[in-house]
């Protein structure tokens, strides 16, 4: 047999891998610093300048989205009295794999005594044959605020695109002064289409948001929370400071216009002006 006809084998592919650490502190005047920070690999973060002495973080991906076997790591600390914001320069994509490749995003957040932090990235975008493998970890002090609002959106309708394989396995914990108070988890495989078009998984709904507000005042803001939920969506209390909220949508417009003056309130009008683009 001659060696150039032979089928030569197949090469690894290199794989994306990011990793971030971040923490803030407070200094004179009630100003928030910078404390630490490491980026290294894929991953890289800008800071727009401060409103109101808060830090605000931009993630970027230099990599310009997720596919099988890639990896990114986010850690984020506000220490004492200190308060942070993130969000992302734009949706994060998550790309076809094979079936025996996953992406992973793992995101450690911490909040100390007296802090204040925001998570807000923009939407994460599944395309036909994404896996994704998905971790957020909260550890609070019993004094510290948080909000979570994670925007998710199965393909992009306006470009017809229908997720007919995939797999996602998404799960968020959040644990206050050790105890858990919120564990949220789901899984799809396979024809994500057609479960998402089961009533009761998402009526056929195409893009979620997931919001969780830890806050001593969380009981009082349910209310006027409600006031701004589309139809599709409910919002309830765990706790006298744990509220949740979940909202579907038709689309990744629809839910952006849903979820954006509920950052507005829920943030103060502090939303991220990446938000505002």
């Amino acid at each position: 047999m001659n060696s150039y006809l032979a089928t030569p084998p197949m090469a690894n592919l290199q794989r994306a891998r990011g990793q971030l650490v971040i923490s803030t502190q407070r200094a004179r005047g009630d100003v928030t610093r910078l404390r630490n920070l490491r980026q290294q690999g894929s991953y890289r973060v800008i800071f727009p300048r401060p409103i109101g002495g808060n830090v605000e973080a931009v993630i970027i991906n230099t990599a310009g989205g997720v596919t099988g076997g890639d990896k990114f790591i986010t850690q984020m600390t506000a220490h004492e009295h200190a308060h942070l914001s993130v969000t992302t320069q734009a949706a994060e994509r998550i790309y076809r794999a094979t079936a025996s490749a996953t992406g992973t995003i793992e995101t450690m957040l911490c909040v100390e005594q007296n802090a204040q932090l925001y998570w807000l990235p923009q939407e994460t975008i599944m395309f036909d044959g994404a896996r994704l493998r998905r971790r957020i970890d909260i550890d609070l002090h019993g004094s510290a605020k948080f909000l979570l609002v994670e925007p998710l959106v199965f393909g992009r309708k306006a470009s017809g695109e229908t997720l007919h394989s995939g797999a996602l396995d998404d799960r968020v914990t959040i644990t206050r002064d050790g105890q858990p108070i919120y564990l949220d988890r789901f899984k799809l495989k396979g024809d994500i289409a057609a479960s998402l078009a089961r009533p009761a998984v998402a009526n056929g709904a195409r893009a979620v948001a997931n919001i969780v507000l830890v806050d001593p005042n969380a009981k009082v803001t349910l209310e006027s929370l409600r006031d701004l939920l589309p139809p599709n969506a409910g919002a309830s209390l765990l706790s006298d400071t744990v509220l949740v909220a979940r909202i579907f949508a038709d689309d990744s417009y629809d839910l952006r216009c849903a979820l954006f003056p509920i950052l507005t309130q829920l943030t103060n009008n502090a939303v991220p002006k990446n938000w505002r683009l």
